[in-house]
Order: C-alpha cells, then structure tokens, then sequence
C-alpha cells in the first residue's frame, strides 16, 4: 500500500501595512500586539531603533520598520502599533517590538498561495522575504523576521537595554 504525500498545512500569519504595501510575519513569532505607546529614546543607536519600552515590568526595544527597510519613517497615527515579536538568532531569542502603521488581521496562507520572493523589484533583499503571498489580487510580503536584522544589529540593541 502506498502512502499520499503529506499535505504541507497552511500557515496563519499577522498581516500590516508599511506605507501602502502589505507585509506579514508567521503568527508563531508573534507575542502581541500593542498600541502605540511612549518610546523611551536610547544614545548611540542605529538610526532604525526608536528606543525601548517598559513590557511588564521587561525592557524591549523597539524598531521602525519603515526605516529598516528604506522608507520615510513611521509617523504617529490613531492606527500606528508595535507588534511584539520573537527573533531568534544563533539559539538566542530576542523580543524586539516592530513598530507598523497598522495591523490588518490574521490570515491563513496555503503553501500553494506563496511564491519565490522576486530577485528584483522590491525594496527589500529578497533575504528578508520567505515569499510573496496572494491574497484577493493583492501581494503580500511575507518576512522571514529571524534574517531582518544581522547578529551586529542585534547586538547593538541588546547593548542598548
């Protein structure tokens, strides 16, 4: 008797808006999602780190993700949120917030509807992307958060808390 092929399952990801395009991270690196809140400035840090927030009683640092990946920086709206995620790099994780102009919802992508992130076109390496997602005529930056920021970066920030 010959066995199927397993399916590969479908992924639920967070979606948000980044000027007018859609991005999204694998919901299981996602902790929350919280509303903008006061962003405690820290020296000598990349341009891309807007400073740190109190978590709970734990400091986290938060990013722009606009600046990260070259565009004007993310202004305040009533929309504007951090989304508190887990980066994990060399068996370390770091909770990091990404501040974005604001969150769609929680969309569930078949492997089917996820394409090779393109060599040319996009604002970002293609490093960064797992792939480009469809959904209602529309693409979707799907981002591979553990390679967004380089083990240097990373290190600066922890530096900073």
């Amino acid at each position: 008797m010959s066995e199927a092929s397993p399916q590969l399952p479908s992924t639920q990801y967070l979606t948000f808006m980044l000027d007018d395009e859609v991005f999204a991270v694998d919901i299981a690196k996602v902790r929350e999602v919280l509303e903008f809140t006061n962003i405690t400035k820290v020296p000598r840090t990349p341009d891309f780190m807007r400073g740190v927030i109190n978590l709970r009683g734990s400091v986290v640092p938060v990013v722009d993700m606009r600046l990260k990946f070259g565009m004007p920086s993310t202004a305040k709206t009533v929309n504007t949120c951090i989304i508190i995620v887990e980066i994990e790099h060399d068996d370390e994780v770091t909770v990091m917030g990404a501040l974005a102009d604001s969150v769609r919802e929680v969309m569930e992508l078949e492997p089917r509807q996820i394409e090779a992130p393109p060599k040319i076109g996009t604002r970002l390496r293609s490093d960064f992307l797992r792939g480009m997602g469809k959904h209602n005529d529309r693409f979707i930056m799907i981002l591979e958060i553990d390679r967004i920021f380089s083990a240097d970066e990373l290190m600066a920030v922890g530096e900073a808390m």
